[in-house]
């Protein structure tokens, strides 16, 4: 790549509610100037946005109507790449958000007090399904941001599971109704023997408990502590009737392999509502760190070569960074191939030592230019520019 010696390589994420990370990218390469060489690579940690990021690095989006969180049609998207020297066949990435995220909520005010109990990942399993009959040989499941607390019922009765109550009747959508599961019959299964699934998250929450699914997050998708009660229970009986309907004693038998059944506990497991549980127990996924993988999947290490520097961000720079958000994972990325990194912010809530601790030279933000934070959202992009002007000239 020599003819991109001395590059700059720009690879934040979105500034939410403000920028794409393809917005953000396209202001800081302006405001470095002309006469800095550029290489643009929005990324995403799997969570909200890592669609539209992929997209805006060479992978097709393909759009395809599906039941929303609340039972409504939605149009969503998941990112397709054709195979690749060395690669078995076609990726799909399916963002969990697309099809079932909070944003999907039908409420511009982002109300989501209704829906905590009866919230579905059922369009999340349409999109796989959508893969896998175009061909996918490897579905990576981008799961964050998600409205639901279903344990990935939804998504895997979309796929062909049918959740059954005592009397074998099928039980509604939503977290709430899984209590009264009984049964987990798997017989009509989609066929996807061929195919790999990896779950590329930031979070490694496990299924139950303290730090579970329903006692993290159901309250950030208005869960009351009675409905954080009600959901604990019903996903702990998601898990055991799993256990029970596969046949082994805290295992799982496929293809003649036992595998430990403790997936409840494994790290992610506990990923978008419980969707990672069923990803690891029914579809035999692989947990990735999100913002690991997505890079791995842009090709970001083949960009460094020859980099004089890179400049990542992301709306707010804070203790989130720093438990693999995706600045912290670029920051990374690049302190291995010896590279500096910089980074551009809305707002900095990190001092000098944690952000060298990340690897991170140095952070601009815009509150730094902009008090008002009204401004700071609607005029984001020349306020951006400005800090890369000074980037520009301070750095190169």
């Amino acid at each position: 790549m020599s003819q991109l010696s001395g590059h700059v390589v720009i690879a934040p994420d979105k500034f939410r509610g403000s920028l794409t990370a393809a917005e953000v990218a396209a202001h800081v390469a302006a405001g470095l100037g002309p006469g800095v060489a550029t290489v643009a690579l929005p990324v995403a940690d799997g969570g909200d946005g890592t669609v539209e990021a992929l997209a805006a690095s060479g992978f097709t989006r393909v759009e395809v109507e599906v039941t929303g969180p609340v039972g409504d049609p939605v149009r969503a998207a998941y990112a397709w790449r054709d195979a690749g020297a060395g690669e078995p066949g076609p990726t799909a990435v399916v963002e969990l958000a697309e099809a079932s995220g909070l944003r999907r909520l039908p409420s511009a005010e982002g109300d989501v007090g209704f829906a905590p109990l009866t919230a579905t990942t059922h369009g999340v399993g349409e999109l796989v399904a959508h893969a896998v009959r175009r061909g996918a040989r490897r579905i990576v499941l981008g799961l964050g941001g998600s409205a639901s607390t279903d344990g990935g019922a939804g998504m895997m009765r979309a796929l062909g599971v049918r959740f059954l109550d005592a009397d074998g009747q099928e039980l509604p959508p939503g977290g709430a109704a899984l209590r009264d599961l009984e049964k987990i019959d798997k017989s009509g299964l989609v066929a996807m023997d061929d195919v790999e699934f990896v779950i590329a998250s930031d979070v490694d929450n496990p299924l139950l408990g303290p730090h579970g699914a329903a006692a993290v997050y159901g309250p950030q998708k208005g869960a009351s502590p009675e409905d954080v009660a009600l959901l604990e229970r019903a996903l702990a009986r998601l898990a055991a009737v799993a256990v029970h309907t596969h046949g082994l004693l805290g295992a799982v038998e496929h293809d003649g392999v036992v595998r430990p059944m403790g997936v409840a506990a494994q790290p992610g497991a506990g990923a978008a509502g419980g969707t990672g549980f069923a990803a690891l127990a029914f579809l035999r996924a692989e947990f990735r760190p999100g913002i690991e993988y997505i890079l791995d999947l842009l090709g970001f290490h083949e960009r460094l070569d020859g980099a004089r520097l890179v400049i990542t961000g992301e709306g707010a720079l804070d203790e989130q960074t720093l438990r693999g958000k995706a600045p912290a994972g670029v920051a990374a990325a690049a302190a291995k191939a010896g590279v500096p990194v910089v980074a551009v912010c809305g707002l900095l809530a990190l001092d000098g030592e944690e952000l060298n601790a990340a690897g991170i030279t140095a952070a601009y933000a815009l509150a730094d230019i902009e008090p008002d934070p009204d401004l700071c959202v609607s005029e984001a992009g020349p306020l951006l520019e400005r800090l890369a002007h000074e980037i520009a000239k301070t750095r190169l």
